[in-house]
């Protein structure tokens, strides 16, 4: 199997573009057609994120599946993720499980077992319990993202407090993240392991990128959170958007670009993809 920063790259320079669709699921969101045809909401909600799916492919390199909105539907939502998953990467899309698992030792191999059975590429992780959190989902053969600097707005209050060497919180994790990182590389020279570093976060991205040189970062919070083209530009700092060290997500702004009364709305998000990706593609 390829490493996962070989796949992600190579993933971004098939649609030229580091796009990557979040899927969050909520029942009360989805289109009116789609829940009047499907009363029962795993199957209303199937019908949904198939359509999504197939629409945003051909415009993205990733697509982010939201454990917590499967999850909460029990056994027949994890079925149904699972099967998502095999229907997204039958179209090439790289899969990432948004999970933020962060338990040590037996547990996080276990879920590293679960995360590698349901056909995820990469899983996002909190390492704040250390390295025993992070390792085992490394063994088990999938990239990782690191919680650096996340994008909600009280996250301020403890990854921006300051150590005593100087260093925020944030900026330990950086360096943490990227001495992981240089033990695990692809061939294009990228990390396994990226960092998860919100685009309403700009401003601590210039310290960030420059103490993670390899890392992939995962960019939540673009579109609908407020993040813009100018946040990521900035975390570029100067590199190419193609060039694998950003993926940035979109979620809401795109998988609900429709109105409860169109009944046309995968052509809505479709057309939410497209322009997305061509947004990233000017940077």
């Amino acid at each position: 199997m390829p490493q996962f920063s070989d796949r992600l790259l190579a993933a971004i320079h098939r649609v030229g573009s580091p796009t990557c669709i979040g899927l969050d699921p909520v029942l009360e969101k989805l289109p009116a057609s789609v829940r009047a045809e499907h009363w029962e909401p795993v199957a209303a909600i199937r019908s949904f994120c198939q359509g999504v799916i197939k629409s945003s492919a051909p415009h993205a390199a990733a697509i982010k599946f939201q454990s917590a909105c499967f999850e909460r539907y029990g056994g027949p939502g994890m079925t149904l993720l699972h099967h998502l998953v095999n229907e997204a990467a039958a179209l090439n899309l790289t899969i990432i499980l948004d999970a933020k698992r962060g338990d040590i030792g037996i547990s996080a191999e276990h879920y590293a077992a679960a995360a590698v059975a349901l056909g995820a590429h990469a899983i996002t992780v909190n390492a704040h319990l250390g390295p025993s959190t992070v390792e085992p989902y490394l063994a088990a053969g999938l990239g990782i993202f690191i919680l650096v600097r996340t994008s909600n707005p009280d996250s301020d209050s403890i990854q921006s407090a300051k150590l005593a060497d100087g260093r925020t919180v944030a900026e330990m994790f950086a360096d943490y993240t990227a001495a992981l990182g240089e033990k695990h590389l692809g061939a294009c020279g990228l990390s396994n392991v990226g960092a998860v570093v919100g685009a309403t976060k700009a401003e601590d991205s210039k310290s960030l990128r420059a103490r993670m040189p390899r890392q992939p970062f995962l960019i939540p919070g673009y579109g609908a959170q407020g993040g813009t083209a100018a946040d990521i530009r900035a975390m570029l700092d100067g590199k190419s958007a193609t060039d694998g060290t950003i993926l940035v997500t979109a979620s809401r702004s795109v998988i609900y670009a429709f109105t409860q009364a169109d009944t046309h709305w995968e052509a809505a998000v479709a057309t939410a993809a497209q322009k997305f990706n061509q947004e990233l593609r000017a940077l």
